[in-house]
């Protein structure tokens, strides 16, 4: 199986004509709504036929904590939960969502970041151009290892500080005013890292929904200081610019913009705003004197 950081990974992101080209992917529908409404319903209203439905919050996150409101799971439940779902680590997995990818993204950098073949479907289900299917799918059960988390692409709070220190790129991929500070409806504290830029994750997509080019994106990400170079080996892991977002998922939609545009492989602070804005001890900027969003 290829490593975290093997050029033999699929690409980050695929065209829906591309599924032909896999084979016998699993398909994995990820939707979640941040208001509340229930993503396994909207499954049910309508899927892609044979895919299965990923719920975030019991399979992609550990319970809300000092460590945020979808910290990662550990890497022995996550293996459980792909058991239970029948997703094999030999399994390529393909991901979608309906918000762009911003949900389905968490499932498909946690894989990749294992080393498992996975990657988003462009457009999501938008871009589907068959019928849709209301019966659930079911995989049979199967044993999945632990698999442990790589060092060299999590950053917690203190790595978020050395890096702002130092220099490296710390982005928030919320949205603006988020990131300004005009409002906060979920997290203690209103604003964003000090010294992190801003590059919404809805950013990444053009007016059709779909991915920009990489051209476009390293242009995008280049103006926050994460440019092109060798993808780093795990020694120099402090030199891997940081992504974060309010609970460390849409943060994921930003490391797959990243690494399409050929910047290679960002961290992910997974405790993301809601861990950081929960810690008094945290200082918080405000205002939009590093805001990228253009």
């Amino acid at each position: 199986m290829p490593g975290p950081s093997s050029p033999e990974l699929l690409p980050p992101v695929i065209a829906v004509g591309e599924l032909e080209d896999l084979d016998d992917p699993v398909l994995a529908d990820v939707r979640w709504y941040l208001d509340g409404r229930s993503g396994h319903a909207a499954y049910l209203a309508g899927h892609v036929p044979g895919a299965i439905f990923v719920d975030l919050d019991e399979h992609l996150a550990a319970a809300p904590s000092a460590d945020g409101r979808h910290p990662l799971p550990t890497s022995q439940r996550f293996a459980a939960s792909l058991g239970r779902l029948g997703v094999a680590e030999s399994d390529t997995v393909v991901a979608y969502d309906d918000t762009g990818g911003m949900v389905a993204a968490r499932l498909v950098w946690m894989l990749r970041s294992l080393g498992q073949q996975a990657a988003l479907l462009d457009g999501g289900i938008w871009c589907w151009p068959g019928a849709l299917d209301t019966a659930a799918t079911f995989r049979p059960a199967v044993e999945v290892p632990a698999r442990p988390w790589p060092d060299d692409l999590l950053a917690d709070a203190d790595a978020v500080t050395r890096a702002v220190a130092s220099g490296v790129a710390v982005v928030d991929a919320r949205a603006a005013e988020r990131y300004r500070g005009d409002v906060e409806p979920v997290d203690a504290r209103a604003g964003h890292i000090p010294g992190a830029a801003n590059v919404p994750f809805a950013t990444n997509l053009g007016p059709d929904g779909r991915f920009l080019s990489p051209d476009e994106l390293r242009c995008r990400y280049a103006t926050v200081g994460i440019v092109a170079g060798p993808d780093r080996p795990p020694a120099d892991v402090e030199g891997r610019p940081i992504l974060y977002c309010g609970s460390g998922v849409s943060a994921c939609h930003g490391l797959l913009a990243v690494e399409r545009a050929g910047l290679g492989r960002a961290r992910l602070y997974a405790g993301s705003w809601s861990a950081w804005s929960a810690d008094p001890f945290r200082p918080v900027a405000t205002g939009a004197d590093q805001l990228r969003d253009a």
